[in-house]
């Protein structure tokens, strides 16, 4: 395990490899000043990475509400490379993070996963497993663009615990309903969410903060 720090981040991180089936992983972990009430751990996006906007933004919100955010970054980022590993080796390098997490820094904390767009489908699969208490959605791909037979609705629907989904309204991948369980928050903008990122940390934190209330 190999643990660095990184104080240039808005939030100030420590960076920690961590083994997995598929390869190493990183998780970047970003500590609030007192005492954690909670997790929060996010994957990023397909072609993307934990330096994506809206997950520096989340973070940051969370931060403030005393919960400790883990940013991963699945292997194949972690190797170099930009295309993604099949849905399987995504989420077995997820479950393996997350359970080294669970028995370090993350130990007797409850737990709350998520992820934008190819991280947000990570974490619907795994919830369960993972045995998180919420799933944190932002952008989550309903489908592919244009193909809207192609739906990953089932991912969602799936998911026993309560879910935030934050949308853009003109987002081409689509856009789910909220159902029992699933609260869907629309903001302005497409898949990005970076047209109106304070709407997108209001909505995290109004849902982290009923989530985690005592």
């Amino acid at each position: 395990m190999d643990t660095a720090r990184h104080d240039d981040d808005p939030t100030p991180s420590v960076v920690t490899e961590l083994e997995t089936p598929h390869g190493p992983a990183r998780a970047h972990l970003h500590h609030p000043a007192g005492p954690p009430r909670a997790a929060l751990v996010l994957g990023h996006g397909a072609g993307g990475g934990v330096s994506a906007a809206d997950l520096r933004a989340v973070t940051a919100t969370a931060v403030e509400l005393d919960v400790l955010v883990v940013l991963v970054e699945q292997p194949y980022r972690v190797a170099g490379r930009r295309a993604p590993a099949p849905a399987k080796q995504l989420d077995t390098a997820w479950l393996s993070v997350l359970t080294q997490l669970r028995e370090g820094p993350l130990r007797d904390l409850p737990l709350v996963v998520g992820g934008r767009s190819s991280g947000a489908r990570v974490a619907c699969r795994t919830a369960g497993d993972a045995g998180a208490l919420g799933v944190l959605c932002l952008a989550f791909p309903l489908h592919p663009p244009g193909k809207p037979d192609k739906t990953r609705l089932p991912e969602l629907d799936a998911v026993t615990v309560p879910v935030l989904v934050v949308q853009g309204l003109r987002d081409p991948f689509g856009l789910p309903e909220p159902a029992g369980n699933r609260e869907v928050v629309t903001v302005a903008g497409n898949h990005s969410l970076s047209s109106d990122m304070a709407a997108v940390t209001a909505a995290a934190s109004t849902w982290l903060t009923t989530l985690l209330r005592p």
